[in-house]
């Protein structure tokens, strides 16, 4: 008997290709936990709890798992990945060395709006941190990413960073909710924006590789607790 998953439907008037819309619902699914690492994905139940027909879940499991959220095993099916230590330490070790590039890049080339910019959302994290709007917290804590590495002006190293950032967006939420974890990210951040606007690269690229390290070794411990409540 397969495990009940109780996704909700989905609505059928968007502009976006179903495929792109059943994708979207299935990793929202992945990122929230409704459907768990390891668990079994199976087309015809899955589109009938999307109220849609098995095409689109077919085309939308084959983009999820270029992405890695999801991998498909000859023979036995198709499954939510799981998210190895081994996994963890070769995609922040590219990230800890692509961040700082750009955060260095960006020291040099950042214009004042985009500074102006990047305060403004270290104080509407700050807000965000005071009522506990996690949500409103990862949103937000994404565009500041996204504006950082728009300063480097390195449109490639834009698009590197992106894709290994999606490998590990589903696990955001439960590392930024680690005990203390989200004012130690909002005090990083400070320091990074701090060096980029006194255009010390040297100082940007260290507090990004500083603020990736934390993150990693958070992302663990939340991992290792997460296997402890659950045998």
């Amino acid at each position: 008997m397969e495990q009940e998953i109780k996704l909700v439907p989905i609505r059928l008037d968007s502009y976006q290709p179903l495929r792109e819309v059943v994708a979207e619902a299935l990793r929202d699914a992945i990122k929230s936990g409704t459907l768990a690492p390891g668990q079994r994905l199976m087309e015809i139940q899955l589109a009938e709890e999307l109220g849609v027909s098995r095409t689109p879940v077919r085309e939308a499991i084959r983009k999820l798992e270029l992405e890695g959220y999801v991998v498909m095993m000859p023979r036995r099916g198709t499954y939510v990945a799981s998210l190895s230590i081994r996994d963890v330490n070769d995609v922040f070790e590219i990230r800890t060395a692509l961040d700082s590039l750009a955060c260095g890049l960006a020291a040099e080339r950042i214009t004042e709006n985009e500074l102006e910019s990047l305060q403004r959302l270290l104080v509407a994290i700050g807000g965000h941190i005071e009522t506990g709007d996690m949500e409103k917290i990862v949103e937000t804590d994404m565009r500041f990413h996204d504006l950082l590495y728009q300063a480097s002006r390195n449109t490639r190293l834009v698009g590197i960073i992106s894709n290994l950032r999606e490998q590990l967006t589903r696990f955001r939420s439960a590392s930024m909710s680690f005990p203390g974890r989200l004012k130690e990210t909002l005090e990083e951040h400070r320091e990074i924006v701090d060096a980029i606007a006194q255009g010390d690269v040297p100082g940007a690229k260290q507090a990004a590789e500083a603020h990736m390290e934390k993150a990693e070794r958070t992302l663990l411990l939340s991992m290792e607790q997460t296997k402890r409540c659950t045998t």
